[in-house]
C-alpha cells in the first residue's frame, strides 16, 4: 500500500450512524479483529479483550446502555474491554496506558472495517456501569468503547471538517 491508498482509506473512514439490515459474517468480523490483534501496544502488553455481540439479547443490552436511536440499526457490536492490571504503567507517574493502547486497536478495527466495505463508529458516551453489570464483567475489566459494525445504507462519505493543519502542528515551539 502506498501513501495515496492509505490516505484514501483514511478519508473513507467516518462515524457511520445508519446501517442496513444485512448481517456481518463471522469471517468478516474475524478479518477485522485480526487487524486489532496485530495492533501495537505499550511494551506489547495487549491489555484488551474484544467481545463480539450479535444476538438479539446482546444487542438489546447494548441498546439499553446507549440512548440514541441510530445504534439500533447496527447488527453487530464489538465491545472493546480494557484490562488495567495487564497494561503498561509509566514508572515515573504510574500513568495507565490501557486507553491509549485500546485507542490504537479500535482505530485499526475501524480502518479494517472501512477497507471491507463496512461502517463503524466509536461510541464512548454509554452507561459503562450498566454495561459492566449486564455483561457480568469481572473486576479490573472495563468497557472502553462500543464499536457498532454494519453495512452503511449509503456509500456517500460525509465531508470532513478539520482544524487548519497549522493549528494542530507545531515545529519545536508551541
Amino acid at each position: 500500500m502506498n501513501y495515496d491508498d492509505f490516505l484514501t482509506l483514511a478519508l473513507r473512514r467516518y462515524s457511520c450512524r445508519n446501517y442496513s439490515s444485512e448481517a456481518v459474517s463471522k469471517e468478516t468480523i474475524e478479518q477485522i479483529l485480526e487487524i486489532a490483534h496485530i495492533a501495537p501496544s505499550a511494551c506489547n502488553k495487549q491489555p484488551w479483550k474484544f467481545l463480539v455481540i450479535q444476538s438479539a439479547e446482546g444487542c438489546q443490552t447494548i441498546h439499553s446502555c446507549y440512548s440514541r436511536e441510530w445504534i439500533k440499526t447496527a447488527s453487530t457490536f464489538i465491545v472493546a474491554l480494557g484490562i488495567h492490571d495487564m497494561a503498561w504503567h509509566r514508572a515515573e507517574d504510574g500513568k495507565d496506558h490501557t486507553d491509549v493502547d485500546l485507542s490504537i486497536a479500535i482505530e485499526h478495527i475501524c480502518l479494517a472495517a472501512t477497507s471491507l466495505g463496512l461502517g463503524s463508529c466509536w461510541v464512548c458516551n454509554f452507561d459503562a456501569e450498566k454495561l459492566t453489570k449486564a455483561l457480568e464483567l469481572p473486576d479490573g475489566i472495563e468497557p472502553i468503547a462500543i464499536i457498532p459494525l454494519g453495512y452503511p445504507t449509503t456509500l456517500d462519505v460525509p465531508s470532513k471538517v478539520r482544524k487548519p493543519f497549522n493549528d494542530i502542528v507545531a515545529w519545536e515551539k508551541l
